[in-house]
């Protein structure tokens, strides 16, 4: 479930509870579990102990590198980006601001190198503008917002774009949102 704060007219969108819980668990949970793995590997206990152990060095840097990409989306109330949903409305994170009225496509896309979902908004003129979320964002709790709180403004060409991407029935379905005014 998405964490907005509603500001007057800003709404400041959070990550959900749920998914710090889940990021938590997965950073934290697999550098454990490596460090674990070299601990029982260093034992010698077993007949796998040396699967154990190479086990876990070869993911122990791995696992770091993504903890340490993750972590600055740690920080308590971080506001991920903030909507002002009106005709002549912006999205804006900490240091960019788009108006909706020039977004051409926003999309949820992945990282390949550090695995974070990213907000990549193309606008009329060429620029992209990327957000990352941290994954504290879920893919569902994306559509939804894009749909009730930009879509309304957007322009008919971006609607078009949008509506190709959503899939109503699935948010319908999954987590009972209608789109007004359908």
């Amino acid at each position: 479930m998405l964490n907005i704060k509603k500001n007057g007219e800003f709404l400041h969108i959070k990550g959900s509870r749920f998914m710090y819980a889940w990021m938590t668990v997965f950073v934290f949970g697999s550098l454990s579990a490596c460090i674990f793995l070299i601990g029982e590997g260093f034992s010698f206990g077993s007949n796998y102990s040396l699967i154990y152990l190479s086990t876990g060095i070869i993911f122990l840097p791995y696992m770091s590198y993504l903890a340490i990409w993750f972590l600055p989306g740690f920080n308590p109330g971080k506001i991920i980006l903030t909507i002002i949903p009106k005709e002549k409305g912006l999205v804006k994170s900490k240091n960019k601001t788009v108006l909706i009225k020039e977004i051409r496509t926003i999309d949820l896309i992945r990282n390949p190198l550090n695995l974070i979902n990213d907000i990549v908004i193309e606008s009329f003129d060429g620029k992209k503008f990327k957000i990352r979320t941290y994954n504290l964002i879920d893919e569902l709790d994306y559509e939804v917002m894009v749909d009730k709180y930009i879509y309304p403004y957007m322009t008919d060409n971006a609607r078009k774009v949008w509506d190709r991407k959503v899939n109503l029935e699935l948010l319908h379905d999954e987590v009972k949102y209608e789109r007004e005014g359908e």
